[in-house]
Formats: C-alpha cells, sequence, structure tokens
C-alpha cells in the first residue's frame, strides 16, 4: 500500500480512539449520577468543544466523594474531648425552627453547639489582623492558622515574622495553606517559616502525574485557632488587597473573633484537616483546653467538603432560608445558586418574606461575574430585592434572619463553594449577634442602589446574551 493509504488508516484509528474517549468520558459522567443540571453542562462541553472539554473534565469534574480524609475512629477520637464538654453543659436551646437547624448540623455534621461564647464582628482587614496579631503574641502554648490564600506581601510577612517571633518563643505553630490558592506564592517564603520550627503544609499538593484528580476540590476555609480558646473565622485571607482593596474602592469582608468552647469546633476542623494532609492525628488535652463562659451566644461550627455524603452547609441554609418567617439578608460576592437554593430564595420571597440579596456592582472576575448577573432576572421576578455594593469589592458572606439566626464564614452562594470547596462557617442562634450583623447588612445597604428590574431588563442584548452564555457553564465554574 502508498503511502497515502497508510495516511488514510492511521487518520482513520486516531479519529476513533478520539471519539471512542469522548464518547466514554461522556458515558462516565452520565453514571456518575449527579444533578440532571451538571451532567448536561459537561455533555455540553465535551460534544461541542472536544479536546478543550475532556481537558477540562480531568482537571475539574471527576468526582473525589468516594474518598475519605478520615475514619470514623479517627474523627470519634479526635471529638472524644469537645463531645465531653458539650454533654457536660446544659442542654442548648434556640427558637423552634432554628433548633431544627441546630439539630440537623449536629446529626449531619457532627457540629456541636455551645453556649457561653463571645463573638466580636470585623468588617475591615485592619482591625481583624491588628486583633489576630496581638493574640498572637498572646500565646503560650499554640497557634494553628488555616488559610486559603497566604501571601507573600506585606499583610502575609506580617503575620509570618510574628510567628516566627513566637516560634522562637516557643510556642507550637502550625500552618496550612491551600495549594492552589497559593500557587504564586515562592516556596521561600514558607521555607523561612519551617526553618524557625514552624510546621508548615499545604493542602492537597497539586503535581503532575495527579494533578487532575485535586485542583477542582480546594480548602477555602479561614481558621484560626489560638492556645484552643480563641478562634477566628469569616471571609479574609492573608493578603495585601484585603487591606487596599482592588484599584478603586475599599474592600468590604467580614470576620469574626471568637471566644469560649464554640472555639473547639474550629479546632477540630483545623485538626481533622491536618490529619488528612500530615496524617498525624492531635488529640492531647492540650488542644481542647477548659473554657469558662466568656459571652451569651450559642454557636456552632458548620464545615462541608466534596467528599462527605451530605452538602451540610447547602441543605442547611436551605432549611434556614425555607423556616424564616419575616426577612433573610444574605451577603456574596458570587451568586452562581444551584435549583435547590434558588427555588428556596425564590419561594420564600413569593410567600412574603423580605429576601435582600447584596453583590458587588464590580466582580473581581469578570466570568463568575457576568454568570452571577444571570440570576437576577429571576430573583427579581419573585419579589427578591437585588443590591449592588459600588463603595468597592463586597467579599463578605453574611447571612442573617428573623433576628434569631445568623452566619458567617468562608461560603459563597455558589456551586463552588457548595459542591466542590472546604468550607467553614459559624452559625449563631443569638438575637444580639443577628442584630449586630443586621445593621452591618444595612450600613451597607446605604452603599449600595437598589436594582430596578424595569431598568435592568433595559441593559444590551451583548450583556444578556454573554451573561445567558456564561451561566451555562455556571456548575462548572
Amino acid at each position: 500500500m502508498d503511502i497515502a493509504v497508510w495516511n488514510s488508516i492511521f487518520l482513520a484509528v486516531i479519529y476513533f480512539l478520539y471519539f471512542a474517549v469522548i464518547l466514554t468520558t461522556i458515558f462516565v459522567v452520565i453514571l456518575d449520577n449527579r444533578s440532571p443540571v451538571k451532567t448536561m453542562a459537561w455533555i455540553l462541553v465535551l460534544f461541542f468543544l472536544p479536546v478543550a472539554g475532556w481537558i477540562l473534565y480531568l482537571f475539574f469534574g471527576r468526582s473525589t466523594r468516594k474518598e475519605h480524609l478520615i475514619s470514623r475512629k479517627g474523627y470519634a477520637r479526635l471529638s472524644k474531648r469537645p463531645m465531653a464538654a458539650y454533654q457536660e453543659q446544659p442542654s442548648v436551646m434556640a427558637e423552634y425552627g432554628k433548633q431544627r437547624l441546630m439539630d440537623f448540623f449536629s446529626r449531619v455534621n457532627n457540629a456541636l453547639p455551645f453556649s457561653g461564647n463571645r463573638v466580636t464582628v470585623y468588617t475591615d482587614a485592619v482591625s481583624m489582623l491588628s486583633e489576630l496579631l496581638k493574640d498572637i503574641y498572646r500565646a503560650r502554648h499554640h497557634i494553628h492558622l488555616e488559610f486559603y490564600i497566604f501571601e507573600d506581601d506585606a499583610v502575609g510577612r506580617l503575620v509570618r515574622d510574628a510567628l516566627i517571633d513566637r516560634a522562637r518563643d516557643g510556642v507550637k505553630i502550625r500552618v496550612l495553606y491551600d495549594d492552589v490558592g497559593c500557587w504564586k506564592v515562592p516556596h521561600d517564603f514558607y521555607e523561612q517559616m519551617l526553618c524557625e520550627g514552624i510546621e508548615v503544609l499545604s493542602f492537597l499538593k497539586v503535581r503532575f502525574p495527579r494533578f487532575t484528580s485535586k485542583v477542582n476540590y480546594r480548602n477555602h476555609r479561614k481558621i484560626v485557632v489560638i492556645d484552643g480558646c480563641v478562634g477566628f473565622i469569616g471571609g479574609m485571607n492573608l493578603a495585601e488587597r484585603y487591606v487596599k482593596g482592588l484599584g478603586k474602592g475599599n474592600w468590604r469582608d467580614t470576620h469574626v473573633r471568637l471566644g469560649g468552647k464554640v472555639v473547639y469546633g474550629l479546632q477540630t476542623a483545623f485538626l481533622t484537616d491536618w490529619y488528612a494532609i500530615d496524617r498525624t492525628l492531635l488529640t492531647s488535652a492540650e488542644y481542647f483546653p477548659p473554657i469558662s463562659v466568656k459571652g451569651g451566644v450559642l454557636g456552632q461550627i458548620v464545615t462541608s467538603d466534596p467528599v462527605g455524603e451530605w452538602r451540610d452547609i447547602m441543605q442547611g441554609l436551605m432549611m434556614a432560608i425555607c423556616s424564616t418567617r419575616r426577612y433573610f439578608y444574605v451577603q456574596t460576592p458570587y451568586f452562581l445558586p444551584n435549583e435547590e437554593v434558588m427555588t428556596a430564595l425564590q419561594t420564600a420571597a413569593l410567600a412574603g418574606v423580605d429576601v435582600r440579596l447584596m453583590l458587588p456592582k464590580r466582580g473581581d472576575t469578570w466570568l463568575i461575574h457576568k454568570g452571577s448577573l444571570s440570576y437576577l432576572s429571576e430573583m427579581m421576578k419573585a419579589g427578591v430585592k437585588i443590591y449592588l455594593y459600588k463603595k468597592g469589592f463586597l467579599h463578605s458572606k453574611l447571612m442573617v434572619c428573623d433576628d434569631e439566626l445568623s452566619t458567617v464564614g468562608s461560603t459563597n452562594m455558589d456551586f463552588r463553594s457548595f459542591e466542590h470547596n472546604f468550607e467553614a462557617n459559624a452559625f449563631f442562634y443569638d438575637r444580639e449577634t443577628a442584630m449586630t450583623l443586621k445593621e452591618i447588612f444595612l450600613a451597607d445597604q446605604k452603599d449600595c442602589f437598589l436594582l430596578s428590574a424595569r431598568i435592568w431588563e433595559k441593559r444590551s442584548w451583548k450583556n444578556k446574551i454573554t451573561e445567558s452564555v456564561v451561566r451555562l457553564l455556571a456548575p462548572l465554574l
């Protein structure tokens, strides 16, 4: 046979293998039994952009839910001391509707509710970092830090140098950062801490050839625990932009400092993540010291991850929305809700609940922001009030309802937080905390404009088409 025939045979084999791989991948996606929306999104990408779609699926689409980061026995050992403290306290009770939510988190997430806590709220990085540094220098036994981003800039170096100072004083320090969130950070930045005796680990390190199995599942949590009795949780990372903002305008975020036994929940979350990476199970009483009553707040630390059986925080938010009687206020930088959460918000608004959603007028990521805007017409049609923050970038993840329930943490209202990220939120069943966060929301509302459905529908067809196209990819973003 001549060369032309061999070339034809070779090309036919290549095409056959190519289509076989694509069709097999589509078959695997279907057998994975995910939500129909997500399944169809992957099928469309694989069908219309086969090469790019296959690569994207390898990097971002493969499910790891059947993997276990820690055994039941290991978790039981880790939670033994918090459980003993929980059982020793008087019965904790919340309003009836919120009691069901608290019980749900206890059963599904093993999140233990503790009373007698103190909560301090920060709405800017300067005040939060100031208090964090004070607590770092007050530490006597250990400091545990876990951040999605720990940047090599003025803020990151300030915290790093403070940790080095305390390590030299004999304080045991462990730092956990996300490998993808800190991709651009030079290794030397962490090496300086390692050289001073600080234990530093990256979460789910992404390296070839195992790159594709881990890049999509990121640790988005922001947790600090100091001496087992003081903790921080919220939306702020350790980076200069959280202080200076992006370009024009400020960076609006929300973080809380916790004092009381609710910190046991933060400690458990950190030590679980540490075990998942280091395979060292830390259960000493030194990490769960006796804590006296610090205040009057009933709180609960709730985590979610992509490897568990349930979507804990997402399902809890749905319960909260559906049980709301008067109002439900939400701040989130990204709004790419799944069908369940979107329906819950619309149903609450249609039932007469005052549902308010606050988003940044300008996003930090063009693609995700365009996708977020595609949902606004449907929200407004159901009666949801949309407020666009115009003073800068709104990165706050704050929710409050009925002057009874509130939550602050790392969870955004999007597919990624609900399905792919390791997240952590503090839930408070307390009127005083709810009122504080409600006042913060209303103060931010003054720096927003209320979006009108009539005006919104007059935006250009170019924007409408762009938003609709990006929305097709929402389950994958």
